[in-house]
């Protein structure tokens, strides 16, 4: 579940490239009661963009922290992936750096180092969020493609159609896109809740598993 925090949160969109912001999110159980907290930071750094996404849940007994930090050209294409763990006793940490034609990958605590071939411009998956964002804005609904995140994964959205869904007990018009994320020896879909705002805001994320559909949405 952990590797999947990432894919299922935070893609809004501008109409000229991203904005420095600071966007917070609450994640949910399917009853509704809160598990824990996202919160989503981009900044500028000279002709990079830095990208951090950081999740707590507030599980009894058992700490789950992640963090990721995608740092990106000016044209959004992956320079570096960095993740972060920690699951109960188990801390984790991976770096992911790009230089077409290779990428390499660390993983700290012996985990080795591994290389795999990337394109021109490739995208980590907080980083495809991104640009995601910006082609949504200007009217586009993004070509499938391929992302990494450890292993590449390919991933495909589809516009289902205009909703109205309560966000913060607050009635929100937004688009209705359902997301198709296939790996290795994975494959899932969730859905993803665009607003109608400027800025394309992600207002939520729901997302199923066996004991129901958890939620992840916007904190304004």
């Amino acid at each position: 579940m952990r590797d999947w925090w990432l894919i299922l949160v935070a893609t809004a969109a501008w109409a000229a490239g991203p904005k420095e912001e600071s966007t917070r999110y609450q994640i949910s159980w399917p009853s509704g009661i809160s598990l824990g907290d996202g919160h989503l930071q981009a900044t500028k750094d000279g002709d990079k963009w830095k990208f951090t996404l950081k999740l707590e849940a507030a599980i009894p007994g058992f700490k789950v922290e992640d963090s990721f930090q995608s740092t990106v050209d000016g044209k959004l294409c992956s320079l570096e992936l960095v993740k972060e763990s920690t699951h109960g006793a188990r801390k984790a940490k991976e770096t992911s750096t790009f230089s077409a034609p290779t990428g390499t990958r660390v993983t700290s605590g012996g985990g080795g180092r591994s290389e795999f071939p990337v394109p021109a411009c490739a995208h980590d998956a907080l980083g495809f969020l991104f640009v995601v964002r910006d082609e949504l804005a200007k009217g586009k609904v993004p070509a499938p493609r391929q992302i990494f995140f450890g292993a590449a994964y390919d991933v495909r959205l589809q516009l289902v159609g205009s909703e109205r869904v309560i966000v913060g007990e607050v009635p929100t018009e937004t688009d209705h896109f359902k997301i198709a994320v296939k790996g290795p020896s994975s494959r899932f879909e969730f859905d993803a809740y665009f607003a109608k705002d400027e800025g394309r805001t992600l207002a939520m994320v729901r997302i199923p598993f066996a004991m129901g559909n958890f939620a992840l949405e916007w904190v304004r």
